[in-house]
């Protein structure tokens, strides 16, 4: 299920320009990592040894972050409850503490043992009883995650997961090591989270269509260059029980899913980390909420919005570069006024 949800991301969230000149046809590998399909396109500079250092670099970071894999540091955080990490682990989990505080806890990594019980990682999905929910909130609370320098330590019983941070911050580290070695334009597809590195061969930006959460097709599309894009959507992952959807967004207050009436939260933005946790972030918080938290959020932390409702009204932030499909109801944000003071 997990597989297939993303390899269904993957194409909905497929370029929607026309074909590049023959002289720009990319160098290309896919490859299954992080639980999803990845491809990588290389369009100017690079090689085949570039590739294969990139596919590296996922699987390294895979090693260290795998919930399940018994060799990965934050495997061994939550069995043990302490662990040494290396220092990228603990720079992105301090990276992520950050984002969890400052969107008030709407992104909670240690929401994983709630994640499990609703079988979104077993595969065994079942509605928890409000028992059990109830035993297992008390352990949902990121503020119990200690982390100093490279010591971590959780609350007893507590684990966590980076899964909603770990492809963004993958793509920031792929985008970095192909400018690194030269590369001026790529394209690199996570399993649905988008890392454009420069703009396509011939200058213009990468379009990337936002998939119609309830039909086929796109609602838009978004142009870019040099930025990410990541969307987060009841649609990636569920299952119905008794004609119910239950999808694996949950709100960590609650433990279950997040129900405000969005159906997908689409951030843009040059960190492929940022993107991806207020992605899911924002979903939890709906539609109000996130857009308040552009508005008192965007000239800090570099953003742009595009949410869907279930309605099927798309509202979206100047800066999101969002071009609608026409006959959508859309509207607009723009900037905030600058405070006088």
């Amino acid at each position: 299920m997990k597989r297939l949800a993303a390899l269904c991301l993957a194409l909905c969230l497929a370029l929607t320009a026309g074909c590049a000149p023959a002289q720009a046809q990319p160098l290309e590998r896919t490859f299954f990592a992080m639980d999803t399909v990845m491809t990588l396109k290389l369009y100017q500079g690079g090689g085949e040894d570039l590739l294969d250092a990139a596919e590296a670099r996922v699987r390294a970071l895979e090693a260290l972050w795998s919930v399940t894999g018994e060799g990965s540091e934050i495997y061994a955080l939550n069995r043990d409850g302490t662990a040494e990490l290396s220092p990228e682990t603990a720079e992105l989990l301090d990276r992520v503490l950050t984002l969890c505080a400052r969107t008030g806890g709407a992104l909670d990594v240690s929401i994983y043992p709630v994640l499990r019980r609703w079988g979104f990682t077993t595969g065994e999905y079942a509605v928890p009883a409000e028992a059990e929910l109830a035993a297992l909130l008390p352990l949902v609370d990121y503020a119990q995650i200690k982390l100093a320098g490279s010591a971590a330590s959780l609350a007893p019983g507590m684990e966590i997961d980076l899964g909603s941070v770990a492809k963004g911050y993958t793509g920031d580290a792929l985008a970095a090591l192909l400018k690194e070695n030269g590369v001026s334009s790529a394209l690199l597809d996570l399993g649905g989270n988008i890392q454009a590195v420069g703009a396509k061969p011939d200058g213009s930006p990468w379009r990337v269509g936002i998939r119609d959460p309830e039909g086929d097709g796109n609602v838009g599309v978004v142009a870019v260059a040099d930025q990410a894009v990541v969307t987060s959507g009841g649609y990636e992952r569920y299952f119905e029980q008794d004609s119910v959807r239950y999808w694996h967004i949950l709100d960590p207050k609650t433990g279950s899913p997040a129900r405000n009436g969005l159906a997908s939260v689409t951030v843009v933005g040059e960190s492929g980390l940022l993107c991806d946790a207020l992605s899911t972030a924002l979903f939890v918080m709906g539609k109000e909420k996130a857009v308040a938290f552009w508005v008192n959020n965007v000239f800090d932390l570099h953003f742009g919005l595009v949410l869907v409702e279930e309605n099927g009204d798309v509202t979206y932030t100047v800066n999101s570069h969002f071009i609608p499909e026409q006959g959508r109801r859309v509207y607009d944000v723009n900037y905030p006024e600058p405070d006088p003071d």
